[in-house]
């Protein structure tokens, strides 16, 4: 790995985390982001080699990516359990609670991540804190409807809403849903804003993954990569 690569980095912690994680004949859940493309294209490799994996999608952009690449992709209601996933995140704290949703799939991958027997996280050593949103916006799915009211009853949360746009217009999730993104000073109680923000009217999810992540593989800028586990 060239030292303080971002790419080599991303791409180091990805293909460990498959190789460590991914058995043959499993159920895998495929993650979205920069960081997930690399265990993406790690799994179609082991599919090429021979072995039997099921994967379901967190994104469309992910499902694309898995299909041109021979990899079989099957409907989360088709399948009983997901064996592992292997996804990035935004902000990963020392109890492995995390800030996901910037790549834009949030509602996606907590569903996937709440059907998955063990999640396994995948960064590079910028995305480890100490506590989470210290450096950057939390990411709320909202519905379309009524969403400048929904945006205000998130600010009453401490935070300041901002509309995520994409070419001028509002980005739009694969669920249809706009996101806000809530930049607050710091979220020294995550498990009481989750609950306060998730009995906001409009809000489908938020990006707040508490308790489900079982392991994170992180790679650092002098070319190693570490595991973090509860």
């Amino acid at each position: 790995m060239t030292e303080c690569d971002p790419k080599a980095m991303k791409k180091a912690a990805a293909e460990k985390a498959v190789d460590e994680y991914v058995k043959d004949g499993m159920t895998v859940g495929l993650g979205t982001g920069s960081t997930a493309y690399f265990a993406i294209m790690r799994v179609a490799e082991l599919v090429k080699q021979g072995y039997r994996l099921k994967c379901v999608a967190t994104s469309q952009q992910t499902e694309d990516i898995a299909v041109e690449n021979g990899i079989e992709v099957v409907d989360i209601n088709d399948v009983d359990y997901i064996d592992v996933t292997i996804d990035g995140a935004d902000e990963v704290d020392p109890k492995l609670n995390l800030i996901k949703g910037l790549g834009g799939a949030l509602l996606r991958e907590k569903i996937v991540a709440a059907a998955t027997q063990m999640e396994v996280i995948v960064v590079d050593e910028s995305k480890i804190v100490e506590s989470l949103g210290v450096k950057t916006s939390l990411p709320v799915e909202v519905c379309r409807f009524g969403h400048v009211r929904t945006a205000y009853g998130l600010k009453l949360q401490g935070c300041e809403p901002v509309l995520r746009m994409k070419g001028g217009e509002p980005f739009v999730s694969d669920g249809g849903n706009y996101i806000y993104d809530c930049k607050f000073p710091q979220i020294d109680k995550p498990f009481f804003l989750q609950s306060a923000i998730d009995t906001i009217p409009g809000v489908v999810e938020c990006g707040l993954f508490l308790n489900m992540a079982a392991a994170a593989v992180v790679a650092h800028k002098d070319g190693t990569v570490t595991e973090m586990k509860c």
